[in-house]
């Protein structure tokens, strides 16, 4: 696995690894309904790469293949963590959460983070600032807000 800068020619792959992680990956700990409603499988690739390109994002690669991606801003917001479904519990989230904080030296580091994630961040040492309901498409899906110091 090699860990690489995004560029602009990625935003489709990561739109499509989104979906797919979201809707296998987090169906342990949401329903199919909340699942639809996080991701439609219809993301506004442009808005996604204008953030993308304003913020630091890595991207996993397996020979020629995307396997993860994940990207923080300058405050030290992590926006997005994904990994492809059959290379879970491999490193590569880890590798791509290690660059994030690396690049974030210095700030805390805070997330929203899924059900199915918190429990590695919690490993990460990430700590709990609140649990909170986010609206999508008129349901509220359950996420926590975590931070870890620097």
């Amino acid at each position: 696995m090699m860990l690489q800068k995004y560029e602009s020619a990625d935003c489709p792959a990561l739109a499509s690894l989104f979906y797919d992680t979201v809707h296998t990956v987090n169906a342990r700990d949401y329903p199919p309904e909340q699942l639809d409603v996080w991701a439609t499988g219809h993301v506004d690739l442009d808005a996604w790469d204008r953030s993308f390109l304003a913020h630091y994002t890595i991207v996993a690669v397996e020979g020629e293949k995307i396997i993860g991606f994940g990207d923080i801003d300058d405050t030290g917001y992590l926006d997005r963590l994904y990994v492809h479904k059959d290379h879970q519990g491999q490193g590569a989230a880890a590798a791509i959460c290690d660059a994030l904080e690396a690049h974030a030296a210095g700030k805390p580091v805070t997330t929203h983070a899924s059900i199915t994630a918190k429990p590695f961040f919690e490993h990460r040492g990430y700590k709990v600032v609140r649990e909170q309901q986010v609206e999508r498409g008129g349901l509220l899906l359950t996420n926590f807000v975590m931070q870890k110091e620097p």
